[in-house]
């Protein structure tokens, strides 16, 4: 089978990290870059990163990225984790005018969702899976019988009178000093909220924090079973270059259809 490759970005809070992907087997086909998310974190300077990295690998062809915002039709109609000048934003275009390559953006977590589903801990599971990733924020995906319900917010939910992610991210757990233990007692608790809500088969953890899963998983206490990515820091990439491939191939179906009319 021949290599579909496309260039998967995934912007962090604090991180903007990419690689080539060979979209058939998930596989990065050269080492990942990472360069520190500019702050602040607005179109200019995010914009010129995706540029120096598509450089950085000599890129020519379609590239995914993953974005920390909701996104509809390449705009962002949030910005929880970036700076509040994208909202409104049309990122499909800013970062295609920057690169001069098609850029297709997807939400962050629903990148990292896309990847599990098709190469990690979700590979072959029906029914409803929720997949959260643990970093600056909480990013929550829900995929039911392989199919994503994109731009969820579970995050966001009010929890313990505030944003729940305020209360149990990755980096609220290093702001405040929280040991494992009593971090996870907390993320336990938002988990329970969260399974009340959706009553998923499976749950998934990925994001930053997923590799350090031998410090918490054990504090977890669910009705559901939970598992940690298996792509773990790297899905979000991959899942960027998935979605981009499946949107490349959308617009130039359009594209074609246009011509023939």
């Amino acid at each position: 089978m021949k290599e579909q490759k496309v260039l998967g970005i995934d912007i962090g809070g604090s991180g903007i990290k990419a690689a080539p992907v060979n979209t058939n087997d998930g596989l990065m086909l050269e080492p990942r870059q990472r360069i520190s998310t500019p702050i602040p974190a607005i179109p200019e300077s995010v914009s010129s990163v995706i540029a120096e990295m598509a450089r950085h690998f000599r890129w020519k062809g379609p590239i995914g990225c993953g974005f920390p915002a909701v996104i509809q039709n390449g705009v962002a109609k949030t910005a929880a984790n970036i700076d509040n000048s994208w909202m409104g934003t049309n990122v499909n275009k800013v970062f295609s005018k920057a690169t001069g390559l098609p850029v297709y953006v997807v939400n962050d977590a629903d990148a990292a969702g896309l990847a599990e589903m098709k190469f990690g801990a979700g590979q072959g599971v029906r029914g409803l899976v929720l997949l959260c990733t643990i970093g600056t924020g909480i990013g929550t995906v829900i995929i039911n019988n392989g199919r994503l319900v994109p731009n969820t917010e579970l995050g966001h939910i009010e929890f313990k009178g505030m944003d729940a992610e305020k209360y149990v991210s990755d980096a609220t757990r290093k702001a405040e000093d929280l040991t494992w233990e009593e971090w996870a007692l907390r993320f336990n608790e938002y988990l329970i909220a969260v399974e009340k809500l959706i009553w998923p088969d499976l749950i998934i953890l990925g994001g930053g924090a997923s590799k350090k899963g031998d410090k918490f998983l054990q504090y977890l206490d669910l009705k559901t079973p939970v598992v940690p990515a298996e792509l773990l820091n790297n899905a979000g990439v991959v899942g960027a270059a998935l979605a981009g491939r499946y949107q490349h191939r959308l617009s130039a179906k359009k594209k074609k259809k246009k011509r023939k009319k």
